[in-house]
């Protein structure tokens, strides 16, 4: 009889080493594997974004019977405390791959979204947001598992307008006028290269304070080591011309300026904390027509 209940037993032991990975329940507590960020209304950048891994090993209808978005992490990809006001609020996943986005709001509910941003790209809105944290799985249709790159962005403006490689910025395309690795501290300061400015794509589809005309490609690449000290990053532009800067940051935010340098018409965008990354960037102008010279300056103490 002993003999029998080991087995019993034995097998018990088996069997719940063999659960699959589907019937693991949603950590809906837990930080975001990617990150974290308290948003208020009214917030800029706006869209807020981050690269995530879309995809994973539990089915979403765990999460609710009605959400249709594939397969999910256990943990939410990324967490947002958000402060509402008088703006929707609007969460969106570009990617090349089948994404999908599950959404744990403040009150418990769940919103799940697969193809509602074109393009095979999901899209959440809330017309009144709550106050509180809002959990967000991006996943992925496909085999349990599979992840892809993705790009999630958090907006009160609206969804996405033009899709990653769809007629908008592509900052996986190689830049134009090519990439440098610069650590803190480095010299010479500033580091300038020559850029002909402009482009045919409208950069106010990006939202926020976006604006000008710039190419589909990077004009150029900046991989960014952040030291231990507290110097900034200053990007800025010289120019006799009306120019704009748009750039992708390590964070994968979108960033803008217009005539915030020291001189004339020139843009200047200040990192004050700059993490280290990939910073992709644009180089326009204000006003749609002919490329203009320009001179893009790198610097930790310079704003042209």
């Amino acid at each position: 009889m002993k003999a029998l209940l080991r087995s019993v037993a034995a097998m018990a032991v088996i069997c719940m080493a063999a659960t699959p990975a589907y019937a693991q329940n949603l950590n809906t507590g837990a930080t975001g594997t990617f990150g974290q960020v308290r948003l208020n209304a009214g917030f800029e950048p706006d869209p807020h974004s981050v690269t995530v891994n879309a995809g994973g090993a539990i089915d979403a209808t765990r999460a609710s019977a009605e959400c249709n978005a594939g397969f999910i992490a256990q943990r939410p990809s990324y967490s947002v405390r958000y402060t509402s006001g008088d703006f929707p609020l609007y969460f969106f996943a570009q990617s090349d791959a089948d994404t999908t986005l599950a959404v744990r709001a403040p009150n418990g509910a769940w919103v799940c979204d697969d193809d509602s941003g074109g393009n095979l790209n999901p899209l959440v809105s809330f017309a009144a947001p709550q106050s509180g944290r809002y959990q967000v799985w991006v996943g992925r249709f496909g085999a349990q598992g599979e992840t892809a790159s993705a790009v999630l962005s958090i907006s009160e403006i609206g969804g996405p307008q033009a899709p990653i490689g769809e007629g908008g910025p592509d900052f996986t395309l190689d830049p134009a006028y090519g990439a440098i690795d610069l650590v803190s501290g480095f010299t010479p300061d500033p580091h300038r290269v020559a850029i002909a400015a402009g482009g045919s794509l409208d950069a106010s589809q990006l939202g926020g304070n976006c604006l000008g005309f710039i190419a589909q490609a990077p004009d150029y690449r900046v991989n960014w080591t952040a030291g231990s000290g507290s110097l900034p990053l200053v990007i800025s532009v010289a120019s006799d011309a009306d120019t704009v800067l748009v750039i992708n940051d390590a964070q994968g935010n979108w960033v803008c300026d217009d005539d915030g340098g020291n001189e004339g018409l020139n843009p200047a965008v200040t990192f004050t904390n700059p993490a280290s990354g990939q910073y992709d960037i644009w180089v326009g102008t204000y006003s749609q027509g002919e490329l203009q010279n320009s001179t893009l300056s790198v610097s930790e103490i310079y704003s042209e």
